[in-house]
């Protein structure tokens, strides 16, 4: 999917995506920041859409919030505002295989029913592992493809209708797994029905990325 079927994708879905895919993630996301709410420094939030994740951040976090769809991020940026969203301190329209930051810049990079959707996800990732701290953690939720059963059929199905439905259902997870910069530390099935997968990754040393 290129960077103008995910604007065109989002501009359409803009308008409704709060109480349409918003509701279904909803948990999902609240379980990933929890996790980062349980941690401390700086945090960049890939794919903050319409910033439905951002209320929940705790006072004590720096939070930088990104996307490459204007109309989502006008809805971002409004709930700041109203919601008066202090440890939110910049929103910005950029795009994640290149991204704007210093190395080793925050202490938690996530991700959120991204990757699936961003063209070259192997590029983003590996942006998502140079801008973290060493120590740091790498936080994805994502739908990966299952290799038999009926919902693998569907999700064969569907693939097709990437650039409508606005992700990849046949989105293999290795695809996200092959940044050596990253350690897996974690992973478990999430809300709804186990279809998606917080994944969590942690930057290696710079002795052991040097090794």
């Amino acid at each position: 999917m290129e960077i103008a079927a995910v604007k065109t994708s989002y501009r359409y879905w803009a308008p409704v995506y709060d109480y349409t895919f918003g509701l279904i993630t909803r948990r999902g996301r609240a379980q990933v920041v929890d996790h980062v709410n349980a941690r401390t420094g700086r945090v960049l939030e890939i794919g903050v859409g319409t910033g439905l994740s951002l209320h929940r951040y705790g006072k004590h976090l720096d939070v930088t919030g990104i996307d490459v769809s204007p109309d989502m991020l006008d809805k971002a940026r409004r709930k700041v505002e109203e919601r008066k969203l202090t440890q939110v301190t910049r929103i910005s329209e950029m795009d994640a295989r290149t991204l704007a930051f210093p190395d080793d810049h925050f202490d938690s990079v996530v991700a959120m029913y991204v990757v699936s959707v961003v063209p070259e996800p192997e590029k983003v990732v590996a942006e998502m592992a140079r801008v973290c701290k060493p120590g740091g953690e790498v936080i994805i939720i994502g739908h990966f493809a299952r290799q038999k059963g009926f919902l693998a059929a569907l999700e064969r199905i569907f693939a097709p209708l990437a650039d409508v439905i606005g992700w990849h259902s046949d989105f293999e997870m290795e695809r996200v797994l092959g940044e050596t910069r990253l350690e897996p530390v974690g992973m478990r099935p999430i809300t709804p029905f186990g279809i998606f997968t917080f994944l969590v990754q942690q930057k290696r040393a710079v002795a052991e990325r040097a090794a």
